[in-house]
């Protein structure tokens, strides 16, 4: 099942329908941010006379591909180079970062502090929880659960397959977070340099990898980058035909019924390349962590139901509650509230959902989580 007809069965009806529509506004805003991504990436690699226009109606092209075919046409056969160049950019920056002597800076007592050049708009609660969008916690990654369980031959693989993913994707956040922090001598300067550029980390991944690997290796870990996020922008097209045709009960063999979901996600989601980039980036965001919050909570009913030690996901559950409701109320994007009133409502709201959870649901006490592995 897709990811909104699993939340209908332990939320309820009316969280399933939101679910659909909100997952497919999601995956389109999914593609779109990663049209543009890839495409600035790719345009430093290459002559002027590829612009990045020219880089867009590529990925964008290679999408509908993706999204039209089986998977095991196109992305079965690419995503292994793909891996390639991915590990060989996490291996070789922070070796070279190592290598060639860069100090990564010590956390210390006076580090505790927002670096942010407008700290009074981007307060580290929430702000931060919205930002790191995937290498934390992923509502996007949940909706490719039920994608990569259709292609496993046993179930035994799902824990490599699904927490070796989660734990990979952590290790190569963290090792951008130490990188970009190492390369410019603190995070000051690296707020510098992206001030400068206006924000674009392609001009930030194109240096750091061109000057600790070269200009073969560097072109080698930017492909590595770019496969980041044409991976997700190219899974988010293809579930987001494969959740409409779940709810519209649409047959998906024949090429004209594919086309007929496909054709007008597609518009949408080129439209949205059309927005300013660092807008749309923080709507993705945000709905990103809405998404995962939700399914937290759908998780967290179904452990409760088979009377497992739901504790492990309920009190994340809570806490992106708060979040995601502290960050609608404080954002400019948002209501634009006072800051102590939006996480005030956060906390009320994650209070509520809590209280809510423990009435309807009723999960018996489980004292003793080693209960649960010798059940």
């Amino acid at each position: 099942m897709s990811i909104p007809e699993i939340v209908g069965i332990y939320l309820g009806v009316g969280a399933k329908q939101f679910m659909r529509g909100f997952t497919v506004l999601l995956m389109v805003i999914v593609g779109a941010v990663f049209i543009m991504g890839p495409a600035k990436i790719l345009e430093s690699l290459t002559p002027e006379t590829l612009t990045m226009n020219f880089w867009v109606w590529v990925v964008f092209f290679y999408y509908v591909l993706a999204t039209l075919l089986p998977i095991d046409k196109i992305i079965g056969r690419i995503y292994p180079v793909f891996g390639f160049a991915l590990l060989f950019m996490v291996v070789g920056l922070i070796s070279a970062l190592f290598i060639k002597g860069y100090q990564i800076p010590e956390l210390t007592v006076a580090n505790l502090t927002n670096f942010h050049d407008q700290p009074e708009k981007f307060p580290i609660f929430p702000m931060m929880f919205i930002t790191i969008a995937c290498g934390a916690i992923s509502g996007f990654h949940a909706t490719q659960a039920p994608l990569m369980a259709r292609c496993i031959t046993n179930e035994k693989q799902g824990r490599g397959v699904f927490y070796g993913a989660m734990i990979t994707e952590g290790i190569v956040a963290l090792i951008w977070a130490a990188i970009g922090m190492a390369f410019y001598s603190g995070v000051g300067p690296l707020n510098e340099v992206m001030i400068a550029n206006k924000g674009n980390a392609a001009f930030v991944v194109n240096e750091i990898s061109n000057s600790l690997l070269g200009k073969v290796g560097g072109a080698l870990a930017l492909l590595g980058v770019v496969a980041a996020p044409i991976t997700s922008g190219d899974t988010a097209f293809r579930s987001a035909r494969l959740i409409v045709a779940d709810f519209l009960k649409f047959k998906q063999g024949p090429i004209r019924n594919r086309l007929f979901i496909s054709i007008p996600l597609f518009a949408v989601g080129y439209g949205l390349t059309l927005v300013d980039f660092a807008v749309i980036w923080r709507y993705f965001a945000w709905s990103n962590q809405t998404l995962a919050m939700i399914v937290l909570w759908a998780i967290t009913v179904y452990l409760a139901r088979e009377k497992k030690f739901y504790w492990i996901t309920l009190i994340p559950a809570l806490f992106m509650t708060t979040v995601i409701t502290s960050y609608l109320l404080f954002a400019t994007e948002g209501f634009g509230l006072p800051y102590v009133v939006s996480v005030s409502a956060g906390l009320v709201c994650a209070i509520g959902a809590g209280i809510l959870f423990f009435v309807k649901v009723k999960p018996e006490k489980i004292l003793d989580p080693e209960f649960v592995v010798v059940k």
